[in-house]
């Protein structure tokens, strides 16, 4: 069983936010599958489907951002997942508008998401797909991730959801450091 996890704010003022890319990104891949989001569960609204005979669990926390852990935790004890069997895709400060970076591991880099992920799972050691929302040192972090996106800035932003669906498929079946090949940017 393999757990897909978009991280985001629930609610409607947080739709078309910078933090909210996880759950676009995740939007995008159920809407590729014809599949969506009308399961709750343990603060959490999640859809699922087999994939060669494994099922898959898509899910988008319902809690704000920084309680991401509690909502995933319940899912891996209830669901019984392995770490190893968790993919997560969040956005990221650190990371150019319209990029993205697949990782087995790494820090939180100061995202309150992860952090909340990390101290549940109590590792760092789990799969992310890092979605690029640039930096604007001019504001605060906090009103930068979650104020309003100019509309080509989205746009740019939601680049890679067109991608969603072959990055998704190919991690379902693919080693993940042939995946971390195929699409991270060669440097």
């Amino acid at each position: 069983m393999k757990l897909i996890v978009g991280l985001g704010n629930p609610g409607k003022e947080y739709e078309n936010t910078r933090h909210n890319a996880g759950f676009r990104f995740i939007d995008t891949y159920a809407k590729s599958k014809n599949l969506t989001f009308t399961k709750e569960k343990f603060n959490g609204l999640y859809t699922d489907f087999n994939e060669n005979g494994e099922k898959i669990i898509l899910l988008k926390p319902q809690k704000y951002m920084n309680l991401s852990g509690e909502v995933i935790i319940d899912f891996v004890n209830f669901f019984k997942i392995k770490t190893d069997d968790i993919f997560i895709i969040y956005d990221d400060l650190d990371t150019e508008i319209g990029s993205y970076r697949l990782r087995y591991k790494g820090s939180s880099g100061g995202h309150n998401g992860l952090k909340d992920i990390e101290k549940h799972l109590h590792t760092t050691e789990y799969k992310r797909l890092k979605i690029g929302i640039g930096n604007n040192k001019e504001k605060d972090s906090i009103e930068y991730v979650i104020g309003a996106v100019p509309r080509q800035e989205l746009e740019k932003m939601n680049s890679i959801n067109k991608q969603a669906k072959n990055i998704v498929d190919d991690y379902l079946k693919m080693d993940f450091d042939n995946l971390m090949n195929k699409y991270n940017p060669k440097r």
